[in-house]
């Protein structure tokens, strides 16, 4: 059975066994995690959100509806995820643009994630970037715009 703390606003019904969720997170009905994740304290995941298994959020991070995170992904705190290329209040589109990490990504605290982008399989965003437009395999991010510094051993 999963941990989740008391204090934790679990609405969803799929999460894994092993998964840890800590307090003040929330979860909303129709997310789904997987086995083995840590969900640090102040976290939030919309119900149009899929988590693979043993991935790792700081304290801070909101995944927003169209959410995809694949397995072994960490991402530090306050890193920030968006799904709306034009947001204006109370107008919603028809469709949010989600954000795609891919296996054994990290993502470095405070770093933020535009509509649409997809991150790489084992990439690296380092903290604060601000990443515009897709991140290749293995690819080290950093700055604003982000710009591939190098890439890590495969």
């Amino acid at each position: 059975m999963s941990n989740i703390h008391p204090l934790a606003d679990v609405q969803s019904s799929s999460i894994g066994t092993t998964t840890r969720v800590w307090q003040f997170c929330v979860v909303l009905k129709g997310a789904i995690v997987g086995e083995g994740c840590n969900l640090c304290a102040h976290t939030l995941i919309e119900g149009d959100v899929v988590v693979g298994d043993n991935v790792t959020l700081k304290s801070g991070v909101f995944l927003w509806d169209g959410t995809r995170i694949e397995d072994n992904v960490f991402i530090g705190p306050n890193a920030t995820f968006t799904n709306d290329v034009s947001p204006r209040s109370k107008q919603y589109p028809d469709r949010f643009e989600g954000i795609t990490v891919k296996e054994g990504a990290s993502i470095g605290a405070n770093a933020t994630i535009l509509p649409g982008v997809i991150i790489g399989r084992y990439a690296m965003v380092g903290a604060g970037a601000v990443v515009t437009k897709d991140v290749p395999e293995y690819a080290v991010v950093v700055g604003n715009p982000a710009k591939i510094i190098r890439y890590m051993e495969k």
